[in-house]
């Protein structure tokens, strides 16, 4: 354990004595970020990288260090597979003396790594894998997330698909992050008056979804009333310009989903009026830290920032905000400190929840407005859900 500041006295000999392992002079703070930088999610985990060291600059006045201890990021890349994932997490902390670790991208890597966090006794901050599962019934007490959920995607889908009359299919891919994604999302139609009356999912690197869609319009083509195709998706092959392309009006059926990186976006300009929930886009929130990312982001990279790189910001805000209100890089004091820790973000306030740690935190409903000088679907604002608007279930036994 470290603890900051060089004033330690009588109270550092004394815990010194007893077994402790203090330093009196600066040392580095170790963080590992461990992501699929190779793989399907590569632009997802550029974004995320991008804005983890972003906020840990802006969260440390462009100093990267706290109480004069040096943060020193390491990468380990995933590759997107659970034993590589599980293998990198462990050598951070064992090897490399890691205090914390960020990560990953995937879902299905994120729960393989759950339990080296445990066995190590470190913190894996997980950002931005979105399984409820995570924080549910494969959680523990060393797990925090600044990510989404998969629950907070649904409750806010919910709130803008969520109609009496309103039929429902959807598709996703078979893993963890598309099928809690359906569970979550079924769970947050109900009492709605939207009924989900059909499921469909596909194998993740699946190109040719002319099956799945027959599958889904014969579903949906009798049924009365308003009709939607929620898809939820990640990655390459996004189904949503192939689908289209096949003519669901002619069934009644509407394409909906929720945010996505920008080049995803681009395909939301055939859909315009499209309603649903994102995540983050650069120009819905108006507060301090999101009007410092667009603004350095624009100036660093000639784009504005993405879906993903404000997440990444999130979780270095989030670290540097509990590094120093506990002042040690010690285990058990940045859990008792976290839990419950609020911090501003590009989206606003955040605050980890004390059941489960998982961050709590707005919203936001639009609909698709097509501008032809941008690439993208642009989604305008329709209603901010706050923390207080979405009742998030706590999944792993509170």
């Amino acid at each position: 354990m470290r603890i900051f500041g060089s004033t330690l006295g009588l109270a550092a000999f004394a815990a010194t004595a007893l077994g402790g392992v203090f330093a009196a002079q600066a040392e580095d703070i170790v963080i590992a970020h461990v992501y699929g930088k190779t793989g399907p999610f590569e632009a997802y985990a550029k974004q995320s990288h991008t804005g983890l060291m972003m906020g840990l600059e802006y969260a440390t006045d462009g100093t990267m260090e706290i109480d004069g201890n040096k943060i020193v990021v390491i990468e380990k890349d995933t590759q997107l597979k659970p034993d590589i994932g599980k293998a990198a997490l462990a050598e951070a902390f064992g090897d490399d003396d890691a205090v914390i670790a960020v990560g990953p991208v995937s879902s299905g890597v994120a729960l393989a790594m759950l339990p080296v966090a445990e066995e190590y006794e470190r913190i894996l901050l997980v950002e931005p894998a979105v399984a409820d599962s995570i924080t549910g019934d494969n959680w523990n007490r060393y797990v925090f997330r600044t990510g989404r959920n998969s629950s907070q995607d649904a409750v806010a889908n919910a709130v803008a698909l969520g109609k009496p009359g309103v039929k429902i299919a959807t598709l996703a891919q078979d893993y963890a992050f598309g099928r809690d994604g359906v569970a979550a999302f079924r769970d947050a139609l109900d009492g709605t008056g939207a009924e989900l009356v059909f499921e469909e999912y596909v194998p993740t690197d699946t190109q040719d979804f002319t099956a799945s869609a027959q599958r889904i319009f014969d579903a949906l083509k009798d049924e009365d009333g308003r009709k939607f195709l929620f898809v939820i998706w990640a990655g390459g092959n996004n189904p949503i310009g192939k689908i289209k392309a096949m003519d669901p009006d002619r069934f009644g059926v509407e394409i909906a989903t929720g945010g996505n990186i920008l080049a995803a976006m681009k395909a939301y300009k055939a859909l315009p009026g499209m309603e649903g929930a994102t995540y983050y886009y650069h120009d819905i929130p108006d507060n301090p830290v999101n009007d410092w990312l667009v603004k350095e982001h624009q100036a660093r990279f000639d784009a504005p920032p993405d879906f993903f790189t404000a997440g990444g910001m999130a979780a270095g805000i989030a670290l540097v905000e509990a590094l120093k209100q506990a002042g040690s890089t010690d285990t058990e004091d940045l859990i008792a400190t976290m839990k419950g820790m609020e911090f501003d973000t590009p989206k606003g306030t955040m605050k980890f929840r004390p059941e489960d740690h998982q961050a709590l935190q707005p919203m936001y409903h639009f609909k698709i407005r097509v501008d032809p000088d941008v690439e993208w679907g642009i989604p305008e604002l329709v209603r901010e859900l706050t923390i207080e608007d979405m009742d998030i279930p706590v999944r792993n036994g509170g």
